[in-house]
């Protein structure tokens, strides 16, 4: 049976062996059968699966869902809409996925399918690890690696409370991997390739201060210093003006290992052997 062929199909195995289930909320909420996407019948049921995934092999209760589902002004019926919302995933997804009713609510076990998320984190986990180690070329893979995950804005096509809910710390950690990817980059000697993604990231995240420091950091090494001292002092009235702070211990120590030309702004010597 393909998918679209009745309202609430069930995943059928095309080879005659248990398919590879894919979960993904790293952009539109979706779930893959052996790489065809499985009909989830609108924003709800995206929601319901959505949350059980970010519990993280814990309960969502009734009320949890039912803010995720309708905020502060849930229907009378909401147990009803939530158990049927629950029942139609059942459906559509293989009995290796168990969705269990616990005391006053739900979780899902995934057994051995696959989950964006646990992926990104994953390949993030080893990549931070090997950055911390000075392993700067398999830290660099790894993280482009997990960002390579991401298709969009996480959480796509469920509703706006469960988006407002969850979807902030995905998005942090998403930068910090960015940021991370960057950093042993950096460390490679890529300074010319970064500058015009890094001139982007900054527009875009003006009070990230440690995308600040990096576009510094680059400025510097590619011989312009003015810009980088530029760059600093806006950051430094923007913080003050918005947010009426200083800058960082990180924006403050590349600003002044500008101006003594500290050595440490420099590639690793063991790394400048080939960098253009």
């Amino acid at each position: 049976m393909k998918p679209g062929a009745q309202s609430s199909p069930s995943i059928v195995s095309q080879r005659g062996v248990s398919p590879l289930l894919e979960f993904r909320i790293l952009g539109p909420v979706e779930v893959l059968n052996d790489g065809e996407e499985v009909p989830l019948d609108g924003s709800k049921p995206r929601t319901v699966l959505a949350a059980l995934l970010l519990a993280d092999n814990g309960t969502v209760s009734d009320s949890e869902m039912s803010d995720f589902l309708w905020g502060h002004h849930p229907p009378a019926t909401f147990n009803a809409q939530i158990y049927t919302y629950v029942s139609r995933l059942r459906k559509t997804l293989l009995h290796e996925v168990g969705i269990t009713r616990r005391s006053r609510g739900y979780d899902i076990r995934l057994g051995n399918c696959r989950f964006d998320l646990w992926e990104f984190e994953e390949q993030a986990r080893l990549g931070q690890n090997a950055l911390a180690a000075g392993r700067y070329e398999e830290s660099a893979g790894l993280l482009r690696s997990a960002l390579s995950s991401w298709r969009g804005p996480a959480l796509s096509g469920v509703s706006e409370h469960l988006t407002d809910a969850e979807g902030p710390r995905l998005e942090e950690a998403r930068i910090a991997v960015l940021e991370s990817r960057i950093e042993a980059d950096l460390a490679l000697g890529r300074h010319a390739q970064l500058l015009p993604e890094l001139t982007r990231l900054v527009r875009q995240h003006p009070l990230q201060e440690r995308f600040r420091a990096q576009l510094m950091t680059t400025f510097y090494r590619c011989n312009r210093q003015a810009d980088a001292l530029v760059l600093y002092e806006e950051g430094r009235r923007m913080l003050a003006d918005e947010l009426g702070i200083d800058p960082g211990s990180l924006l403050r120590q590349v600003h002044l290992a500008i101006l003594t030309a500290d050595p440490v702004l420099q590639v690793p010597h063991a790394l400048r052997v080939g960098v253009g």
